[in-house]
C-alpha cells in the first residue's frame, strides 16, 4: 500500500510587520522612544523647511520679466532676474554672433565627463587620454579664435559662467600633470631635483592665492622680452596653474606614502627599472589612494576662480553681482537673495557632480574608507 503523502502548503510571504518597506521603517526609525521622537522632529522640521521652499521657490515665484517692477511679491523669488539676464549669466561679454563657440566648448566639455564616466569597452583609457588632452586644445581653437579661420576674441570678453569653466579646466587639467612632475622630482633620489621641487612647492604653499595672482597679472610682463605681450586671462591661467600644482603635488604624496615599501622592493628585485616601477606598479596605486584629496582639490580650485574679481575680470558671480547694479533691476530684497541662491545652486551642482564621481571613482578603484 503506497503511503499517503500530505500535499505541502504554499509558502506564504511574511507578514509585513517582520519584513519589507515597513518593517525597514519601524527597526530604523520607530524602533525605540528616542527614535520615534527624533524622528518626528525631523519630519516636522522638514515639512516647515519644505514648505518654505514650496512657496517661496515655486508658488509664489515670478519666472518672466524685464525689470524689478515683474516682482511686486517680496514673499517669493524672481526668477525673472535669472531668465532675464540668463545669457549674459552663462557666456559674459562673449560676441552674441559666436556664443555658438561657447556651446560647443560646453557640449566638448559633456563629451569629456561622459568619457571619465561611462566605459566604453576596450578603448576607454584610450579615449579618456584623447580627451584629456585634446579637449583643452580645442577649447582654445573655438573660444579664442584666431586660427583655422575662426574670428579672434579678446580675453576681455570673456566672463560669466563661460570664464569660470574655463579658468577652473585649465587650473585642473594643468595642474594635475605638473603637480604628478612635481610628486616625483620632489621623491627623487637626485639631491638637486629633490631641494628643487620642494622649494618650489612650499614657496607656492607659503603664499596667498590673491598675492600669486596680482603677481603673475603685474609683474610677469616685466620679464617678458619687448615686443611679446601674454595676455591678461593667460597670465591668470598660468597663475591658477602654477598656485594648484604644488598642492596637487602633496596630494600625489601622499598617495605615494601610502604604499607599503614592500612594492618598492619587489620592483626593483624583479628587475624593473625606476620609470617602469613607477608607470606600473608604484603611480597607479599612489593615484588611486589620493582620490579623495584629489577631487577635493578640483572642487577647491573651482571654487576659487572668483578670485579673478581682484584683476578687473567678472566671472559667474561678478556677473550677478553686475547684473544686481542694473538701474532696471534695483528694488526689494528679495531680488537678491534670488540671484544668490541661483547661484549657490550653479556652485552646488559642480561641486556635488565631483564628489558624486569621486565616490564613483572610489568604488571602482575600490580606495579604502
Amino acid at each position: 500500500m503506497e503511503p499517503i503523502l500530505k500535499p505541502f502548503k504554499e509558502q506564504q510571504a511574511p507578514p509585513l510587520q517582520s519584513s519589507g518597506f515597513i518593517a525597514w521603517v519601524r527597526s530604523n526609525f520607530f524602533s525605540t522612544w528616542m527614535n520615534t521622537l527624533v524622528t518626528i522632529i525631523l519630519l516636522w522640521v522638514i515639512y516647515q523647511i519644505g514648505g518654505f521652499v514650496l512657496n517661496w521657490g515655486f508658488i509664489d515665484a515670478v519666472w518672466f520679466g524685464e525689470s524689478a517692477k515683474a516682482c511686486p511679491n517680496v514673499h517669493g523669488a524672481c526668477w525673472a532676474f535669472v531668465t532675464d539676464r540668463w545669457r549674459l549669466f552663462i557666456y559674459g561679454l562673449y560676441p552674441i554672433e559666436l556664443r555658438w563657440r561657447g556651446d560647443v566648448f560646453y557640449g566638448l566639455g559633456a563629451l569629456t565627463i561622459a568619457a571619465f564616466v561611462f566605459s566604453f569597452g576596450p578603448i576607454t583609457k584610450r579615449l579618456r587620454l584623447i580627451m584629456f588632452i585634446g579637449f583643452p586644445i580645442a577649447a582654445y581653437i573655438f573660444l579664442v579664435g584666431g586660427m583655422i579661420g575662426l574670428k579672434y576674441v579678446t580675453p576681455e570678453d570673456f566672463g560669466g559662467l563661460l570664464l569660470t569653466v574655463v579658468i577652473a579646466a585649465v587650473g585642473i587639467f594643468a595642474s594635475i600633470p605638473l603637480g604628478l612632475i612635481l610628486m616625483l622630482g620632489r621623491t627623487s633620489e637626485l639631491k638637486v631635483i629633490s631641494k628643487v621641487c620642494a622649494y618650489y612647492i612650499e614657496f607656492w604653499r607659503g603664499v596667498p592665492h590673491i598675492a600669486v595672482i596680482v603677481m603673475f597679472v603685474a609683474l610677469l610682463p616685466i620679464f617678458i622680452p619687448d615686443g611679446n605681450k601674454i595676455d591678461i586671462v593667460v597670465r591668470a591661467l598660468i597663475a591658477f596653474a602654477a598656485f594648484n600644482s604644488a598642492y596637487m603635488a602633496e596630494v600625489f604624496r601622499g598617495g605615494l606614502q601610502s604604499i607599503p615599501a614592500g612594492q618598492f622592493e619587489a620592483s626593483k628585485a624583479i628587475g624593473l627599472s625606476y620609470w617602469k616601477m613607477m608607470g606600473y606598479i608604484i603611480l597607479p596605486q599612489a593615484i588611486r589612494n589620493s582620490v579623495p584629496a584629489l577631487v577635493n582639490t578640483c572642487i577647491s580650485i573651482f571654487k576659487e576662480t572668483t578670485i579673478v574679481l581682484l584683476i578687473g575680470f567678472s566671472d559667474f558671480l561678478g556677473i550677478i553681482q553686475l547684473s544686481l547694479e542694473d538701474p532696471k533691476w534695483l528694488g526689494p530684497p528679495h531680488i537678491f537673495s534670488s540671484a544668490y541662491v541661483f547661484a549657490a545652486l550653479i556652485y552646488f551642482s559642480f561641486t556635488f557632480g565631483m564628489s558624486k564621481y569621486s565616490l564613483r571613482l572610489e568604488n571602482r578603484t575600490n580606495v579604502d574608507h
